[in-house]
C-alpha cells in the first residue's frame, strides 16, 4: 500500500535515553516540528508538511507520550536532551525547527543542542493563555472504573475547544477543531502513561513564554529519508516495517539466528505478550507484529480473514528477510500461525498454537452476533468508557456480554495498571479492532487443523476460556501435532511464577 504524499509515516529512533517514536510527512529537506502537548504527533507532521511544501516534516512524540512513553524524563533540560538525541539519531542535526505553543521555549534549548539552522515559534498567545490561568491536566491516577481516561479526554477536548485565556467560552478565532478521530489519537497517545503526560505538560507550562517569531529559510539540500531503527543493546525494542498493507508495528528481542514470530491475540496489540517475547528470546530472535488494523500498525481498509492475516504476516517476514521461521501464536494468533504453516509449509519449522478457537457452531454464531460491537471515536469520549468496560468484563465473564452468574470466570479482574494497558491497546485498534477478532471466530479451525504437516504443539493453560477446545483438538489433530495442557497462560494475570517459567520452558523445548 503506497503512502499518500502527506500521510505521516512512523518510525523509531534509538537514543541513549531509550526509544522515541517519530512521524514523517511530505517530501524534501528535513524540518523538525516540536508540536504542543495537546496535539498528536502524526497530525502535527501532516499539518506542517501541508503548510510548507518541499519539506519533510518530522515530529517526535516527546518523552512519556505514545511510542515514546518508555522514556521517562523530568525537567525541561532532560526533555530537551532526549529530543535532541532523537534528532541526532534521525540524522537531522542542523535542520530548522518549527515549534508551537508550550513547546516554543523548549525549542530554543533543543536548537542549541542540534545546531538548528533557524527556529520559528508560533502559538505564543495560546501558551500564555493556558499558563496565565494555570490550565493543566486533572488528577490522572489510574482509576479502577476507567474514569481517568474520561478525564484525560475531556481535558484535551477543552484544550482544543476553549479560549486559552478564558476557559468558560469557546475560542472564537482558534484553529479548526479536530474531528473525533484526530482528537482520539491525541488522547490515546497521552493515555499510554497519563502520569508522564501530566508531568510533561507541567514541565512545558513552567517554561517562560516565547513570542512568535523567526523565519524558515527556503528548503535546501537533498530529500530527507527516515532512518532505519537501530536495535538497543538488550531487552525488548520496537520497530516498524513497510508492507503492502502499510506500516506494521513490531516488538523485537533476542540475538541473531533463526527467528520466532509471536502472533497476538485480538483485539489489542502484541504488548501483553512481552513476557512471552522476552522468554522466547533468550537464545533466538523474536519478532511480534501488531496485526494490521490492531495496535500501533496501520489500519488498512477492506475485509479481513485469517488467510489475509497470514499473508500479511508473511509479508512482514519477507520484508525482514526471514525465509524460514518458527511460530508461536495465541487465540487469534494461533489460527494465523496455522494458516501461515498451511500456506508455506516449507518455510515453517515448528509452531506453538495456544488455545486456537474450537467452539460449537451455535456458540460461534452467538459470539459473532454479540461479541464485537462498533467502537467509534466519540467527541465526548463515550467510547473510552465503552472500551474500559468491555476489557474489564472480558475478565469477569465468558463471553463478556453474557452478564449472568453462570457465565462468570474465576480468573479475577486484573490489576488496574494491567487493565489500563489492555484498554489502551484496544483503543489504539479503534474502529478496526473487530476485524481480526471476527476473522478468528469465522475461521474453520476444525477443518484446517487436520491439514497441518509441520510439527505443532496445541496447548492452553487451565485458566484460558478456550481451554475446552483441547479435547476437540485431540480428536482432529494429525500425528505431527501434540496436544497438551500447559501450567499457565503466561500473559494472563495472577499466574504463578513457577507455572509461567514451566510454560516458557515447554515452549522453548518444543521450538528448539
Amino acid at each position: 500500500m503506497a503512502d499518500a504524499p502527506l500521510a505521516a509515516r512512523p518510525f523509531y529512533v534509538t537514543t541513549g535515553k531509550g526509544q522515541l517514536r517519530g512521524f514523517m510527512a511530505g517530501e524534501g529537506a528535513g524540518l523538525v516540528v516540536l508540536h504542543g502537548p495537546a496535539e498528536g504527533a502524526a497530525a502535527a507532521a501532516t499539518a506542517a508538511a501541508t503548510r510548507f511544501p518541499g519539506r519533510a516534516a518530522v515530529t517526535f512524540e516527546p518523552p512519556g507520550v505514545g511510542g515514546s512513553a518508555g522514556v521517562d524524563m523530568d525537567g525541561a533540560d532532560a526533555v530537551a536532551a532526549a529530543l535532541a538525541g532523537a534528532i541526532q539519531a534521525a540524522g537531522l542535526i542542523g535542520a530548522p525547527v518549527l515549534a508551537t505553543d508550550l513547546s516554543a521555549r523548549l525549542a530554543l534549548r533543543v536548537a542549541a543542542l542540534t545546531a538548528a539552522a533557524t527556529v520559528r515559534t508560533e502559538g505564543a498567545a495560546r501558551a500564555a493563555g493556558w499558563t496565565g490561568r494555570s490550565f493543566a491536566p486533572p488528577a490522572l491516577a489510574l482509576a479502577a472504573d476507567g474514569t481517568h481516561l474520561t478525564a484525560l479526554g475531556a481535558f484535551l477536548r477543552d484544550a482544543a475547544l476553549l479560549d486559552p485565556a478564558d476557559g468558560t467560552r469557546p475560542w472564537d478565532d482558534g484553529p479548526p477543531l479536530p474531528d473525533p478521530a484526530t482528537l482520539d489519537r491525541a488522547v490515546v497517545a497521552a493515555a499510554v502513561r497519563p502520569d508522564r503526560f501530566a508531568r510533561l505538560w507541567g514541565t512545558l507550562a513552567g517554561e517562560p513564554p516565547v513570542a512568535d517569531g523567526g523565519l524558515l529559510q527556503p528548503p535546501s539540500g537533498g530529500a530527507y529519508r527516515s532512518p532505519v531503527t537501530v536495535a538497543p543493546a538488550g531487552g525488548m525494542w520496537c520497530d516498524y516495517v513497510a508492507t503492502p498493507a502499510g506500516h506494521v508495528h513490531l516488538r523485537r528481542a533476542g540475538p541473531a539466528g533463526r527467528p520466532i514470530m509471536v502472533l497476538q491475540s485480538a483485539p489489542g496489540s502484541s504488548a501483553p505478550l512481552a513476557r512471552v517475547i522476552t522468554g522466547l528470546a533468550r537464545h533466538r530472535p523474536v519478532v511480534a507484529p501488531d496485526f494490521p488494523g490492531n495496535g500501533d500498525s496501520d489500519k488498512p481498509d477492506g475485509p479481513v480473514d485469517i488467510a489475509r492475516l497470514a499473508a500479511m504476516m508473511w509479508d512482514v517476514a519477507d520484508a525482514l528477510g526471514h525465509r524460514e521461521l518458527d511460530l508461536w501464536g495465541t487465540h487469534t494468533g494461533a489460527v494465523v500461525a496455522l494458516e501461515m504453516a498451511l500456506a508455506r509449509p516449507s518455510a515453517v519449522g515448528r509452531l506453538v498454537m495456544e488455545a486456537p478457537p474450537l467452539l460449537p457452531p451455535a456458540f460461534t454464531a452467538d459470539i459473532l452476533a454479540n461479541y464485537l460491537p462498533p467502537l467509534v471515536p466519540d467527541r465526548w469520549g463515550l467510547h473510552l468508557q465503552q472500551a474500559w468496560n468491555m476489557r474489564r468484563d472480558m475478565f469477569a465473564f465468558w463471553p463478556w456480554y453474557r452478564q449472568e452468574r453462570a457465565a462468570q470466570r474465576s480468573l479475577g479482574l486484573p490489576p488496574t495498571a494491567m487493565l489500563h494497558d489492555w484498554t489502551v491497546g484496544l483503543l489504539k485498534s479503534g474502529r478496526s479492532y473487530d476485524r481480526s477478532y471476527r476473522a478468528a471466530f469465522e475461521y474453520d479451525t476444525a477443518a484446517r487443523l487436520p491439514l497441518l504437516s509441520r510439527p505443532a504443539l496445541v496447548c492452553a493453560g487451565p485458566a484460558d476460556m478456550l481451554a475446552d477446545g483441547l479435547e476437540t483438538a485431540r480428536a482432529l489433530a494429525p500425528g505431527v501435532v501434540t496436544v497438551t495442557t500447559t501450567p499457565a497462560t503466561v500473559w494472563y494475570p495472577y499466574q504463578p511464577e513457577a507455572a509461567i517459567e514451566a510454560s516458557l520452558d515447554a515452549y522453548r523445548a518444543f521450538l528448539g
